[in-house]
């Protein structure tokens, strides 16, 4: 794949090597295809990303990016337990655009390498059905996504549940300022989430692209629509040479928009949710497999995990998403709602009970989600986890 870039794109300036030096240590655990994202000592950012290479004394080569972030960024293919590698900073080519977010009036497409990965519908979009209330609209989400081969991995609209849009995040029971507000349920009329705006966007580099996005929940409740939180998304989606997978990751940061807390009463849904291809509805259609073991949808349903996989067939292929959390979120591993008939997974911290986004106390949490033709490997997709839940250590040191 490499090889491939450095044909497709042979417009190369030769840079002065940057001085620094990096070196990468494990623990007890030996990790494959760790995504590494630190700041430089200094800070530096990039408008253009800038690429190049981490060389290591045993002729070891990974291409890198830094960008809008101030961050370098590479992947390590394979690194031992206990083990330490060392790289040094090298220059190379100033903008190679293998992986990039193209923005198309209201909505970005984030592609690698020729391969569209997913598409984010910011602004409203018009209703694909004439059977759709106009209450139903929304804007904010990710669908299409797509599996490496092309095959459509979500829905959105769909005829049965038509609140529900590819990767999305509502709340579904909630308390604001004494009201009961639904985020979720928008044909109530007591609430939705709106997209608000497009932040800061990175795009064209071996390693990465990703952009930013902002939301707001709005309370319908009362006569004039007050914003209960506002929410920023921030998308990243990565390269990793000779995967048969796409990967990317989704942090949301949610903030009280007044002096009142959202009050989250016990729910069995509400947070992050997946709504899969239409083709996968049916009992027998769907399957899941998670962190645990567990491959019954119904015994799955409201256990906490630290990774699902949700999947079925598209044109004869079996293909899927593997959804996972990080063990900072709130209540990791956090609690699941796992449809018995349907297509459709949430990760539901509310089902643990009671609490609240409070004033001036982010609410963070981060997924990763690694999408794939195929079975899925338990084993595979452990691994993937255990690198993004438990990175090596990584010092960068100007010389």
């Amino acid at each position: 794949m490499r090889l491939f870039w450095l044909a497709l794109f042979c417009a190369f300036i030769l840079e002065t090597a940057a001085d620094y030096t990096v070196r990468v240590e494990t623990g007890d655990e030996a990790l494959e295809n760790v995504i590494v994202s630190v700041p430089l000592p200094d800070g530096a950012a990039a408008e253009t990303p800038k690429t190049g290479f981490l060389r290591s004394p045993s002729g070891e080569q990974l291409a890198y990016q830094i960008d809008l972030s101030g961050e370098i960024t590479f992947v390590v293919p394979k690194i031992g337990r206990q083990s330490v590698k060392r790289y040094q900073v090298t220059g190379g080519m100033q903008t190679v655009e293998g992986v990039h977010a193209d923005m198309d009036g209201g909505k970005v497409t984030v592609v690698d390498y020729a391969r569209k990965v997913f598409t984010y519908q910011g602004a409203e979009a018009p209703l694909p059905r004439e059977d759709i209330k106009p209450i139903f609209k929304r804007g904010g989400y990710i669908h299409p996504l797509f599996s490496p081969s092309g095959r459509m991995v979500t829905d959105d609209y769909p005829p049965n549940h038509v609140h529900h849009h590819g990767i999305w995040f509502p709340w579904t029971k909630t308390e604001f300022e004494g009201r009961a507000v639904d985020f979720w349920n928008m044909g109530e009329g007591k609430g939705k989430v709106e997209f608000v705006k497009f932040g800061k966007r990175w795009s064209g580099g071996p390693v990465r692209a990703g952009f930013e996005a902002e939301h707001r929940f709005v309370d319908l409740t009362t006569g004039e629509p007050k914003v209960a939180l506002e929410e920023n998304w921030t998308l990243i989606a990565y390269h990793i040479d000779g995967a048969n997978y796409f990967l990317f990751d989704l942090i949301s940061t949610q903030r009280c928009a007044t002096a009142a807390p959202l009050k989250l009463p016990k729910y069995y849904y509400g947070g992050l949710g997946f709504r899969g291809n239409w083709g996968w509805n049916g009992a027998q259609k769907t399957q899941v497999l998670t962190s645990n073991g567990e491959t019954n949808r119904v015994k799955a349903n409201e256990t906490q995990a630290n990774w699902c996989h949700i999947g079925g067939e598209v044109g004869g292929q079996f293909t899927g998403v593997t959804i996972m959390g990080h063990p900072e979120n709130f209540r990791a591993p956090q609690p699941m709602r796992v449809h018995p008939t349907e297509p459709f997974f949430c990760f539901a911290p509310s089902q643990a009970g009671d609490w609240q986004i409070e004033p001036g106390k982010p609410y963070v949490s981060r997924y990763r989600f690694v999408v794939s033709d195929g079975r899925p490997e338990a084993e595979k997709i452990e691994g993937i986890w255990r690198a993004y839940a438990h990175p090596p250590k990584v010092v960068i040191e100007k010389r």
